[in-house]
């Protein structure tokens, strides 16, 4: 480990002048660790960087171990996750940013591939935990709640863990095998999942059960409700239904011609369902321009290759039979739509709509203490738990922005808040390190090496069923990919300050120990901070001259 800076002052007389020149010095560098903005921009507080490095020495067991203490389903978030930690990473500003996905991916098929399971010690004296919902973020918590000691049951109203990854994104996107395989893997850990079991009465079974504790997170499968004058209920579907239908086989007529309503995943989800379930047109009306539209935008962008057609700035006014009129809307100076009076009319034999979810909490109505916001949604404290000792809730039922991965950091967040309050004490949240931009890095070895694209099912063999469409990267792929991470903040031994030091002050540990500097011999002169590719040295003041410059 590095040397740190109160040992370093302990043990060397830091007001010596460096004996060679008799010169003063001013800084002196110290080996620091800095947050890399990809483990930052997690919403799983994934150990992203740790993980990476693993895998670039091939040590691919070790690498998926690292990335489960954070993360139980790297299959799963390596296929639907937005990669947030993409858009952060500073090697975007180098030629691209690292494809972190595709190797979570990678590792998270080697080890069904290679039946791993995860190896670590259990605390003694855990309790039992009743966790509410199968989705994300129950699944999570139920995961790190057992790695933390303690006994869990699912309580999951449909026929199927998975929630919304199983019924609200299609298999083209997230294939059911990966995502059963991964589920299983909590259930020979020990977790208990019981299906097609709704909850009426939390005190009750919570009681009953003999849980110490409760975690509810049973999702937003609600589609919000919106008025159209006219519409003709026989032809009108919700897109979660419609979505849920299609992956338990019960499929609807939809006719030649589908529109969908709303601007989101999920509608380009339904629409391109719909058409590869036969519609010769699936047009999506949407409100908005793309600019400010919902979805990702690569989301649109396959909803349109595969023939779906998106009639930005429109919204419907009313429904006469299979005819829509629709208004046609232009931005403000705010980018807000506006109405036009300008009409259109389109015609569709079916009506999807997807205009948002909304969570069903009505059951918790009863439980005293428990606050809702005016959407439903379930307050809670920082600590997760909401105004009922010791229940706690997470996921799409309480306010926050709605993904995979949120739901599934907010599992782990609340398993640690759960463990902590059950056995009465604090958890200690340590402070964050700076973050390191990448104007702080100094790449002397900058070298071009675009990231390995992912290869994609044509366009003309999407359409002839639900497929998977994101194919993964081979081992030499994944290897490549790894390796382009810049470690940015903290060491990873290149030997730059080493190679670098004048005064031959770097002194190396031995591999995975990093180095000291040797302050005797020390000028400060900061060749080793410019040398460091990754801004792991940090320039502080001498502690002497810190001190007269303030007296």
């Amino acid at each position: 480990m590095p040397i740190s800076k109160k040992d370093m002052t302990a043990s060397l007389d830091l007001t010596k002048h460096y004996k060679g020149t008799g010169a003063r010095r001013s800084r002196i560098p110290v080996y620091q660790d800095f947050l890399p903005p990809c483990n930052n921009a997690c919403p799983a507080g994934e150990d992203i960087q740790a993980w990476l490095a693993l895998a670039q020495e091939g040590s691919y067991r070790q690498a998926w171990e690292k990335l489960l203490e954070h993360n139980p389903f790297p299959a799963i978030h390596g296929r639907v996750c937005y990669h947030p930690c993409e858009t952060a990473c500073n090697r975007a500003l180098t030629d691209q940013e690292v494809s972190i996905h595709s190797v979570e991916r990678f590792l998270g098929d080697l080890a069904m591939e290679q039946d791993w399971q995860p190896t670590f010690d259990k605390p003694a004296g855990g309790s039992k935990v009743m966790v509410i919902g199968a989705g994300p973020s129950g699944l999570s918590a139920a995961y790190h709640l057992t790695r933390l000691g303690h006994a869990v049951t699912i309580f999951e109203a449909g026929p199927v863990a998975g929630g919304m990854m199983h019924f609200g994104i299609p298999a083209y996107r997230m294939p059911r095998h990966e995502l059963t395989r991964e589920i299983a893997r909590l259930q020979t850990m020990g977790v208990k999942i019981v299906c097609n079991h709704k909850v009426a009465d939390v005190k009750m079974e919570k009681q009953q059960g003999g849980f110490a504790a409760v975690f509810v997170a049973v999702g937003a499968h609600l589609s919000k409700k919106i008025d159209i004058p006219g519409r003709d209920a026989g032809r009108f579907l919700d897109a979660v239904g419609f979505l849920r239908d299609v992956d338990r086989g019960a499929i609807p007529k939809l006719g030649r011609r589908v529109a969908i309503y709303g601007g989101g995943n999920t509608a380009m989800d339904a629409a391109r369902t719909a058409k590869r379930l036969g519609a010769d047109e699936a047009m999506i009306i949407y409100r908005r321009d793309r600019a400010n539209m919902a979805a990702h935008d690569f989301e649109a962008d396959e909803a349109i290759e595969e023939g779906v057609k998106i009639n930005w700035l429109r919204t419907i006014k009313e429904i006469d039979a299979g005819k829509f009129t629709v208004e046609v809307m232009a931005l403000d100076d705010k980018g807000r739509p506006q109405p036009t009076g300008t009409y259109e009319t389109l015609e569709a034999d079916a009506l999807i709509m997807a205009v948002g979810q909304e969570t069903d909490t009505s059951f918790l109505q009863q439980v005293p203490g428990m606050e809702f916001n005016r959407d439903g949604t379930v307050v809670v404290g920082a600590n997760m738990m909401t105004g009922a000792e010791g229940i706690f809730a997470g996921g799409d039922m309480v306010p926050s922005e709605r993904s995979v991965t949120i739901a599934t950091g907010h599992g782990k967040k609340a398993a640690r808040h759960i463990d902590a309050w059950l056995r009465g004490k604090p958890l200690g949240t340590p402070a964050k390190h700076a973050i390191v931009g990448h104007d702080k890095l100094h790449l002397w070895y900058r070298t071009s090496a675009p990231k390995r694209l992912q290869q994609h099912l044509p366009v003309e063999e999407r359409l002839e069923g639900f497929q998977e469409i994101m194919q993964g990267l081979s081992e030499q792929e994944a290897l490549f990919e790894a390796r382009r991470c810049l470690s940015c903040g903290n060491c990873f031994e290149c030997d730059g300050c080493y190679g670098s030091c004048p005064e031959d002050a770097v002194i190396k540990l031995g591999k995975g120990k990093r180095y000291q500097f040797d302050y005797e011999k020390c000028t400060g002169c900061a060749v080793c901070y410019e040398q460091c590719p990754c801004h792991a040295i940090d320039m502080t003041p001498e502690p002497a001259a810190a001190a007269e410059s303030t007296s």
